[in-house]
């Protein structure tokens, strides 16, 4: 893994995205064991040559592989998976020379929402061929890196129980019935926050900590960006679980009082503790546990994003 404490900088996202790179596919996703073969193919069409291509069917070869491709020098790594694919891997690229380029396979796609990228598999190989780089952070809770956003409260009783083949067969609507189902059973907590202004107390029946604006599929916040220089913890407040399911509705639906049961904290480094502990959904596998300390590695992967539109 690269050195993230010195970020590289900003202006390195000017150079072209490299035509060379090594097609890795969590074959394991929803949608990767049939896309792998499609995605090697349009990718050779659209001119990436491609030095190697692996189709992963068991998610634990994946950190080999592509910290492998890191170390022998492939100019771009192109990982076909979901956000949890995405934020468990790109710890071999930060503070790294290679790009990172996404095929958005799986539920949610939080992390090419917030990128803007296309959700299809021939618009994300056209984003790799014609596309440019983007310099973005990373948020990072202990030695867990995230592309996208955190949670603890519902959103890790979910990812940590849901069947997975509800998950793969149903998508999001399975994802949202078995949601449900947790909201029944789930209990808030008592919520500590440290930030640079002082120590913060709350009731929390959610709290979500963003890199970036989407969580689940969903736009959560408006006031942050991967590139924003520091990361944001929403936490929705009180102890009615009904605040909590009409936090959602609203965000969903982008009801102008869809900012109402929430409250932000701000900053590089941020201290967080709960009563009881809780776990840590980290872009939607649950790693860790509270209390943590939250960073921001700043400038930390240059990834591909769609072109900008011409001013001309």
């Amino acid at each position: 893994m690269g050195d993230v404490s010195k970020p590289i900088g900003l202006e390195r996202s000017n150079r072209p995205v490299p035509k060379v790179a090594v097609l890795i596919v969590n074959a394991h996703s929803r949608k990767g064991e049939a896309l792998c073969s499609a995605a090697k193919q349009k990718l050779e069409a659209a001119g990436i040559t491609l030095t190697a291509a692996h189709a992963v069917k068991d998610p634990g070869k994946l950190d080999a592989i592509v910290a492998g491709a890191v170390r022998s020098g492939a100019p771009m790594v192109v990982i076909g998976g979901g956000d949890g694919s995405l934020a468990r891997l790109v710890r071999h690229v930060a503070g790294t020379d290679c790009v990172f380029a996404v095929l958005p396979l799986g539920t949610a796609n939080s992390f090419a929402r917030t990128l803007a990228l296309p959700l299809d598999l021939d618009g994300a190989v056209e984003t790799i061929a014609a596309g440019q780089l983007r310099r973005i952070d990373l948020g990072r809770i202990e030695d867990h890196y995230f592309v996208n956003a955190a949670a603890l409260g519902l959103s890790p009783m979910i990812g940590d129980t849901v069947p997975h083949k509800l998950k793969r067969y149903l998508g999001r609507f399975g994802y949202l019935g078995w949601a449900i189902w947790c909201l029944t059973r789930f209990r808030p907590f008592r919520l500590t926050v440290e930030d640079a202004k002082g120590e913060h107390r709350t009731w929390a029946s959610e709290v979500r900590i963003f890199n970036g604006r989407f969580h689940g599929g969903v736009e959560l916040i408006e006031t942050t960006d991967v590139d924003s220089g520091d990361l944001v913890i929403q936490a929705v407040t009180g102890r009615s679980l009904w605040r909590l399911a009409f936090d959602w509705y609203a965000k969903v639906v982008r009801l102008k009082s869809r900012s109402a049961n929430t409250i932000e904290f701000r900053g590089r480094e941020l201290r967080l503790r709960t009563r009881p502990r809780q776990k840590i959904s980290i872009d939607g596998e649950c790693l860790a546990r509270t209390p943590v300390t939250i960073r921001v590695a700043q400038a930390a992967v240059d990834v591909v994003v769609p072109s900008a539109p011409s001013m001309a």
